[in-house]
């Protein structure tokens, strides 16, 4: 006879980061993405700081974290545009909250899994970023599909590559 066994919350692997990793990672993707792809156009399809969000998102297990993670990333990534403040701020919130509830959920370690996630990911910042930015602060923005669908494939093939490295911080 086959015995069903649940996992409870508590049971599933959390990870935790060293305070250095925490603050240096996210602020070294919003480098890369306000100075480096400012000089090499190409780059500014990829949105590190979204990749950073979802990992430590899905890392961490944690909506409050994810949330708190997505927030301040999405700020500081706001500080540095010349649009409104909270833009980045309110889509990489939402993102950060649902990541790390779909990380209890499903196994975010596999590639496969990693490559889907962050494509479906970065599609859904790229829309609540036009729903925020068109509907609720009236800036005008053009929603382009091939091009959001490519920024969300790039993205998710940068991001395995980048959880890859990332994991090297991953504490238990």
């Amino acid at each position: 006879m086959a015995t069903l066994t649940y996992t409870s919350r508590e049971e599933i692997e959390v990870y935790k980061f060293s305070v250095p990793a925490t603050i240096g990672i996210p602020l070294l993707a919003i480098f890369f993405q306000v100075y480096v792809s400012s000089h090499f156009s190409f780059l500014k399809l990829f949105d590190i700081p979204l990749i950073v969000t979802i990992f430590f998102a899905v890392s961490r297990r944690n909506q409050l974290a994810g949330m708190l993670t997505g927030c301040a990333i999405g700020l500081i990534q706001d500080a540095w545009t010349h649009l409104p403040i909270g833009i980045y701020g309110i889509a990489k919130t939402i993102v950060g909250y649902v990541a790390s509830s779909i990380g209890v959920k499903i196994d975010v370690d596999n590639p496969g899994s990693r490559f889907l996630l962050l494509f479906v990911f970065s599609f859904f910042h790229d829309g609540i970023y036009f729903i925020v930015s068109r509907y609720l602060i009236g800036l005008p923005a053009d929603w382009r599909s091939l091009h959001e669908l490519s920024a969300a494939f790039a993205n998710g093939v940068l991001g395995v590559l980048l959880f890859t490295l990332m994991d090297r911080v991953k504490k238990r």
